[in-house]
């Protein structure tokens, strides 16, 4: 057991380390000019008053002072120089899903990596949610290189209580432990109901009206930006000569899907294609800009596209 325990605490070591590497070169010659872009300088500090200049903008001028001292002064601001970045992770069952080489879950450690080294390098705080259907861990935002090797171990290595996925009661506890105005990346594939491939025929369980308006609730107290984590497999079943059998991930129920009838693999696909016009459309609604990365493809270029994109928006 001991030789078993320490063969995985060395696997894990190395596989932090790995994304510890990759990641540092991403936010090194990649993104953290794109994370610096786009967070630094939204906020800003009262700093001072002083006596108005020409040229001052009038809208900075402080009228209470100004009536005090019968002559006009306007106040001054700081750059707000310190952020909280918040990664809000998914561990429910259906993260543990992979087509491919990798697991949305482990795609979504990755990301969760880029994201915090971003944080650490720009001397922000970064903090960890683990979640399925409630809080499983909280890690509270920190500064340094050992805090964030510690939010991608965990995000590696936490095995989960449960299965299940409830995002809006999530979201709701988020909101109400993160006291401070925050950016909260969460970190999901948002599938809130039936999991598995074929559930109730193939039919995809739509967002809930609890998660709409938790997230337009947290989206009015923090920056909110979803990261929908996808696989190709899940939008497109494969074409086969017989039934196809599927355990469901969250709830274990397993459920039979005919992969031979052309009418059924079609209606399967529409319904995932409403799931995910169903999701942009809460997110469009409660005001949120998204990032969709999909775990056939490198997960880095659609978030440079995002701050990239946001960025230039900012400027006008």
């Amino acid at each position: 057991m001991r030789e078993t325990r320490t063969t995985l605490n060395k696997e894990l070591l190395a596989q932090v380390r790995r994304i510890e590497i990759m990641t540092d070169r991403l936010v090194t010659e990649t993104f953290a000019g794109e994370y610096l872009s786009v967070f630094k300088g939204r906020g800003m500090e009262f700093s001072e008053v002083r006596e108005y200049s020409p040229g001052d903008d009038v809208r900075t001028i402080d009228w209470n002072v100004t009536a005090r001292m019968g002559r006009p002064f306007v106040k001054q601001y700081t750059e707000e120089r310190e952020l909280t970045a918040v990664i809000a992770c998914d561990l429910s069952g259906s993260q543990f899903f992979g087509s491919g080489a990798a697991l949305k879950k482990e795609v979504s450690a990755e990301i969760a990596a880029v994201l915090a080294f971003s944080a650490l390098q720009n001397n922000d705080k970064a903090g960890l949610f683990l979640f399925t259907d409630g809080i499983e861990e909280y890690v509270p935002p920190k500064k340094g290189r050992k805090h964030v090797l510690h939010i991608i171990r965990d995000v590696l290595a936490f095995e989960p209580e449960r299965r299940g996925t409830d995002l809006a009661a999530c979201l709701e506890t988020m909101v109400r432990v993160l006291k401070r105005s925050s950016i909260l990346f969460l970190i999901s594939d948002f599938r809130e109901g039936a999991a598995a491939a074929g559930k109730a025929g193939g039919a995809s369980a739509a967002p809930s009206e609890r998660l709409k308006k938790a997230l337009k609730l947290a989206s009015l107290k923090h920056d909110v930006v979803p990261v929908l984590v996808t696989d190709p497999r899940e939008r497109t079943l494969p074409r086969a000569g017989a039934l196809l059998e599927f355990d469901d991930p969250e709830t274990g129920e397993r459920v039979l899907f005919d992969a031979s009838d052309a009418a059924s693999l079609s209606s399967y696909k529409r319904s995932e294609e409403a799931r995910l016009a169903a999701l942009e459309r809460i997110f469009s609604l409660a005001g949120i800009e998204h990032i969709r990365v999909d775990t056939s493809q490198p997960f880095i270029d659609p978030i440079v596209r995002f701050f990239q994109k946001r960025a230039l928006r900012l400027r006008h």
